[in-house]
């Protein structure tokens, strides 16, 4: 029973440190989704290019999109002209980081992850399309032969036209009085921004909250359960060389995980007694690839650019894995990583906003929950009248 009381307690420990962080990534990432179109990515992203492969690499890192989300976002791009190269690096970038999981990674790991995450993600992405530029150049160049390239010329012009429409009604207004177009402008300004700002907040505490939800939650009672049951000692048997970071790797290849929940998870591996280098692999390869993601490239692209990705992903995080235990020898930079002997030293005032945050994202998850649960009822009760 102590042992439970202990779980419990360590999860709510985890909970409240990363709610304040998971709420402003949250509400970051839903302004960057309403700042940042399709369009603008399919524009920079076109070519198989150096310079396109790094736009889709920078661009894709402060997405809110998971393992999973990036799937259709990927396929849409890939399908809309977007080159193989550009696509890879995109799908490798966008799930290893995003603005919440740095904020995350900032409130449970320490300052030093919260840097080394986005950097490595965008050379990692940077080389991962670069690898499928040189070592699948023939499929990519038939690939963009097929491609009709006046499909993104066509409604990028449509896409103009269509903005230009409004002016008809602002000269109608004119001829009313100055005063009043004026008037009509600051309302509609106001309205545009308010309009805005709720889709802000919906998409964030909605779409993107639903999204990550459940595997934040199991990645927190996975933390949990590693500090609870876990030896401090057991996954140092691997060491802190190549064969613990092959493992880790190995861990989080299959897994679905995006790069926020992975984050409480490699609390516990740091707990446990894992490298940094060997967590910082786990935070690499877990949230970049899944079995679906696998899946959707083999069939859109092909197993060369398959198997390029595998490995670009597996090499990349294994580097950085050593450069980052060579970093943190060589500077003594362990101070810079975050334990859970350093949580839980926050003043009285900051814990009541730790806590005051803690009640609103479980407020907001539980009404995530009780929306699931009426759609569900609501489904349930119409097939039953369906089917009677």
């Amino acid at each position: 029973m102590s042992d439970i009381i202990l779980l419990g307690q360590n999860f709510l420990a985890l909970f409240v440190e990363s709610a304040p962080w998971l709420l402003l990534g949250l509400l970051v990432a839903g302004v960057m989704h309403e700042l940042v179109p399709v369009s603008f990515l399919e524009k920079h992203m076109g070519s198989a290019s150096f310079s396109s492969i790094s736009k889709a690499a920078v661009i894709g890192a402060p997405l809110p999109l998971c393992s999973c989300g990036v799937i259709p976002a990927a396929l849409g791009l890939r399908r809309s002209g977007a080159s193989k190269s550009s696509t890879i690096s995109f799908l490798v970038s966008t799930p290893e980081t995003g603005v919440d999981s740095v904020s995350v990674s900032y409130a449970l790991l320490g300052p030093l992850y919260a840097i080394v995450r986005p950097i490595a993600a965008i050379i990692s992405a940077i080389y991962a399309g670069l690898m499928v530029r040189f070592f699948a150049e023939r499929d990519v160049t038939a690939q963009q032969a097929t491609k009709p390239l006046s499909t993104n010329e066509t409604s990028s012009c449509c896409s103009s036209k269509t903005a230009r429409e409004p002016e008809p009604q602002i000269e109608a207004s004119c001829c009313a009085s100055d005063k009043g177009h004026s008037h009509n402008d600051v309302n509609t300004m106001q309205g545009a921004l308010g309009s805005k700002v709720t889709k802000v907040l919906s998409y964030a505490s909605g779409k993107l909250l639903e999204d990550i939800v459940v595997w934040l939650l199991i990645g927190l009672a996975l933390a949990a359960a590693i500090k609870t049951w876990v030896p401090t000692d057991f996954l140092t048997q691997w060491g802190d060389g190549l064969v613990a970071m092959l493992v880790m790797a190995l861990i989080g290849i299959p897994m679905y995980i995006c790069a926020t929940a992975s984050t409480p998870l490699a609390v516990g591996f740091l707990a446990a007694g894992l490298s940094p280098g060997a967590v910082l692999v786990f935070l690499m390869a877990g949230p970049a690839t899944n079995v679906s993601t696998m899946g959707m490239i083999k069939q859109e692209m092909g197993a060369r650019t398959l198997i390029l990705y595998l490995f670009s992903v597996m090499s990349a995080s294994i580097g950085f894995g050593y450069a980052l235990n060579q970093l943190v020898s060589s500077f003594s930079l362990a101070s810079m990583i975050k334990t859970q002997s350093h949580m839980h030293e926050h003043g009285a005032n900051v814990q009541v906003i730790y806590g005051i945050c803690a009640v609103l994202l479980a407020g907001l998850m539980l009404r995530l929950g009780v929306k699931k649960l009426q759609n569900y009822r609501q489904n349930h009760s119409q097939h039953s009248a369906c089917c009677s």
